[in-house]
């Protein structure tokens, strides 16, 4: 890890570390502290159980993509890939956009794969992650609005969850429609400035001719992905069959304590919160847990301390898990250094 990297890595930890603070200091660590002692050891175990069958679930879904782009990686690798992709978001401020490039790495050095390859890989799972996660939404507030008032903070959370959605597809839109003119110009752009990155090895037109054809056959490999609706149908039920194991998950945690909690609300509430993933954090670490109490003492009614208790365990087994499987995969599949 270089210095500009680790530099990013200390903001964020102190960052996610005062996000915490503030969360624990509001609620009360004692009364936390209470609930995490009253938790049922089995339905932790449950807890973590489910997480772990969300994580090999979604390593299938990253197996069927990149499967789709011709690359074809064991089903125990795949695992422990994807294990490695997630431990690379959460270690990375900015969650996903932080750490898809780390991922693409991971990938394409496991798998002999080229870089762009592994990029489309990685990117397709966390963008086709989002298609289900909306129709989460929209189903448990619809059912949520027909048995309690929406509040003006739900209100808020969705509205500010559908720009932010749109806002990003626009855009993902407005580059496939011009990609031809992005191929065409972007390497003359970029190419002159990665001297400056240590690369003034290479003549700026080498670089500008390897972009290019990186830059192709990234679209190419997007292309292929949409055209397969077949593949593309077994992603999203895939991608939704995670997101429901997410869901139990929670519901676990929640019974850990004592407590049953609605399932539509969760429907909304787990795609909601992982939205301030996108914070400066390492993994929106802080943030999402900050994120899921807000929405979960109005819309449930348990107290802050049971809510924020039940977020930890269910945080522990989605976030902590899958660093410490990642970690360890990383390191088994012989990756020393992600950059």
């Amino acid at each position: 890890m270089d210095e500009q990297n680790r530099r990013a890595f200390l903001i964020g930890a102190f960052g996610a570390i005062a996000v915490f603070a503030v969360l624990v200091f509001i609620v009360g660590a004692r009364s936390i502290l209470d609930s995490l002692l009253s938790a049922q050891p089995s339905l932790v175990a449950a807890t973590f159980a489910l997480a772990l069958c969300w994580l090999a679930v979604w390593s299938l879904m990253l197996r069927t993509v990149l499967g789709t782009l011709g690359v074809e990686i064991p089903l125990g690798k795949s695992f422990l890939v994807y294990a490695g992709a997630v431990f690379a978001n959460n270690v990375t401020p900015f969650g996903q956009a932080g750490g898809e490039p780390i991922a693409a790495l991971l990938i394409s050095k496991v798998s002999n794969s080229r870089y762009e390859t592994g990029l489309v890989g990685i990117a397709s799972v966390d963008v086709l992650n989002v298609i289900p996660s909306i129709s989460l939404v929209f189903v448990g507030i619809g059912y949520y609005g027909t048995t309690a008032a929406v509040g003006e903070r739900l209100e808020t959370a969705v509205g500010s969850a559908v720009v932010l959605i749109g806002a990003v597809l626009l855009v993902m839109g407005l580059v496939w429609r011009y990609r031809d003119r992005i191929i065409d110009r972007l390497p003359a752009v970029i190419a002159p400035r990665l001297g400056r990155l240590g690369l003034e090895r290479f003549d700026s037109e080498t670089l500008e001719a390897d972009l290019a054809d990186r830059m192709g056959r990234f679209f190419e490999n997007i292309e292929r992905l949409a055209t397969n609706r077949w593949r593309l149908g077994a992603v999203i039920g895939l991608s939704l069959c995670g997101w429901l194991f997410q869901v139990v998950a929670l519901l676990a945690a929640f019974a850990a304590l004592g407590y049953s909690v609605p399932p539509y609300v969760l429907l909304f509430a787990i795609p909601l919160a992982n939205i301030a993933g996108a914070a400066p954090l390492p993994g929106g670490l802080g943030g999402i847990e900050a994120a899921f109490v807000t929405l979960l003492v109005p819309t449930t009614g348990i107290e802050a301390s049971a809510v924020t208790a039940a977020v930890l365990i269910f945080r522990g087994a989605v976030y902590w898990m899958p660093i410490l499987i990642g970690g360890a995969s990383v390191s088994a599949l012989g990756i020393r250094t992600l950059r």
